[in-house]
């Protein structure tokens, strides 16, 4: 073995156990296919020297062994993370530098973002993009990039209701920074390098407490209305095979007639995935809205498989169906076999959109400012995707971020009881049916069921009092105590908490919808699409 060398802040046995666990990283990199064996010891040397080793010492004994590989790499990094805050490689044991660590492990077995796209686009063309897209889905797991071992303890379950099956994730893959980590972030000095999460920079970033580290990131170029975009997994995977379509120049979210263009060019190379953008306005757009992309992946979400109720037809589009879904927020869905009659379709929907009021229902196109100048209130949520059959499917889900004294957060937003299940914007993946809910739910639910269930005394004078922490579920709490009282079953009352979150989750999309689902609601609905030239067609 090799002894530590005098300025190595590890012990004999640390400096084993790393060597040890460098070896066995060695070993899962290459039965995960991220090196090959001739990339052996070039990957072992990179290790070592990362570490501040000389020679491989156990690592010899532990890269020859013949034992099972773990199927992640999170129980094999573990112990390597650990000697590395021994050795004094990230300042601190907080979550966010053991990340950072972690990252710069896996970018020295991995391959080379050339030679993952040129690997990638060999196994398109040979074996058909799907098991290309298998392969480097593969990949992003093993690399750790996509944190299974985190994504897992997610909670999830589907609501059956109304609406179909809503689905309702209680989001614990992003780790919550301590105190420790937010009091470093307030002494950085400001960057702007990477300018934001998105930008196709952050490949091989070393990363820093304020921004994820990203050495085992790998993104694959694609080229959509004629630019250079890119596309990758989503290291917070909120549905199967997550991924984001970003564009390389660092450029605003924009919905536009270019937009559809760049939508079915990449169902075109794409078609097993469905494609969609946050709308492009504040409120009613996704958290990222300085940086133009789209959201995509191998899902069938409630939204897609709700069934239309009213259709029509244009006479400028024969070729095109157009029907209002059955769904919480107004979506028109059109479809037909052509993508230049949609896209043109779709186009003029958008324009139509955009400056249409309609002040019986609280929509405004725009606000007038002071410097003579309008605010616009009206956007597009849009999701595209190929059927079996091989149609184009569009559909177009209307928004508006108008806010009122009544609701500040947005007329068309959660209105304000309750934000205590769900304040935050409602992106795309949301208006598709599938609710990311804040990780602090998981313990405050658990908290509500053991009172229900009497295993924890109710005493709503101190749930009123701000500092509880319950507090915000205050009137909701007092509710379900009323209706249920307090001596439910465990099991029960889990399954009741459940039900209610999935009936909160619903309110929160028809609060949402610009066009409430009543008969004032579905005719002013009628209205727009009139407006827009199409007309409904018969039974």
């Amino acid at each position: 073995m090799t002894e530590p060398t005098s300025a190595s802040p590890l012990t004999a046995e640390q400096a084993r156990r790393a060597q040890a666990a460098i070896g066995r990283l060695v070993r899962y990199g290459l039965q995960h296919g991220l090196i090959r064996p001739a990339d052996r010891d070039w990957a072992l040397n990179a290790l070592l020297d990362l570490f501040g080793f000389a020679e491989p010492g156990a690592a010899a004994e532990t890269l020859s062994d013949d034992g099972p590989v773990p199927s992640e790499a999170a129980p094999v990094l573990a112990p390597l993370i650990d000697c590395g805050i021994a050795a004094g490689l990230v300042p601190d044991d907080t979550m966010t530098s053991r990340d950072l660590l972690d990252a710069r492990i896996m970018g020295l077995i991995m391959p080379r973002p050339s030679e993952t796209a040129e690997a990638f686009a060999r196994q398109a063309e040979r074996e058909g993009i799907e098991a290309a897209t298998d392969a480097f889905y593969k990949m992003n797991i093993a690399s750790n990039y996509v944190r299974m071992d985190r994504v897992r303890q997610n909670e999830y379950w589907v609501h059956e209701g109304e609406y179909g099956g809503i689905e309702i994730t209680i989001n614990l893959s992003k780790p919550e920074k301590d105190p420790r980590e937010i009091a470093r972030i307030r002494s950085l000095p400001p960057s702007s390098y990477p300018k934001c999460l998105l930008c196709p920079e952050n490949v091989g970033y070393a990363g820093r407490p304020d921004h994820p580290a990203r050495q085992n990131l790998r993104v694959l170029p694609l080229k959509l209305n004629g630019e250079d975009w890119y596309f990758q997994y989503s290291p917070y995977v909120y549905y199967n095979e997550h991924s984001i379509i970003l564009r390389a120049e660092h450029v605003p979210m924009a919905i536009t007639e270019a937009t559809f263009t760049r939508l079915f060019d990449f169902l075109d190379r794409f078609p097993h995935y469905f494609v969609g953008s946050n709308a492009d306005l504040p409120i009613v757009g996704g958290s990222i809205l300085n940086h133009d992309h789209f959201q995509a992946g191998r899902h069938r979400f409630a939204m897609e498989k709700a069934e239309l109720e009213a259709t029509y037809r244009h006479p400028s589009y024969p070729g095109i169906s157009c029907g209002v879904v059955r769904w919480p927020l107004s979506v028109l869905r059109l479809a037909g076999p052509r993508r230049d009659e949609l896209e043109e379709a779709a186009a003029e929907l958008l324009g139509a959109w955009r400056s249409h009021s309609d002040p019986s229902v609280g929509i405004l196109a725009h606000t007038p400012l002071a410097d003579g100048s309008r605010l616009p209130h009206n956007s597009i949520t849009p999701i595209a995707r190929r059927k079996q059959d091989g149609r184009y499917e569009l559909d177009l889900v209307l928004r508006n971020n108008r806010t009122s004294g009544e609701h500040p957060d947005g007329i068309f937003h959660p209105h304000r009881h309750l934000h205590h299940i769900k304040r935050e914007n409602i992106g795309l993946i949301e208006a598709m049916g599938l609710a990311v809910l804040p990780g602090r739910l998981k313990g405050e639910l658990r908290q509500i069921a053991a009172i229900l269930a009497g295993e924890r005394p109710y005493d709503p004078e101190a749930c009123a009092d701000a500092s509880h922490p319950l507090h915000r579920h205050a009137a909701w709490l007092a509710g379900l105590v009323r209706a249920h009282g307090t001596s439910l079953p465990a099991a029960e009352a889990e399954r009741l908490l459940r039900e209610e979150v999935g009936r909160k989750f619903t309110e929160v999309l028809c609060d949402a919808g610009v066009f409430k689902r009543d008969e004032a609601g579905r005719a002013a609905f009628a209205a727009f699409a009139e407006s827009a030239g199409w007309r409904r067609a018969s039974s």
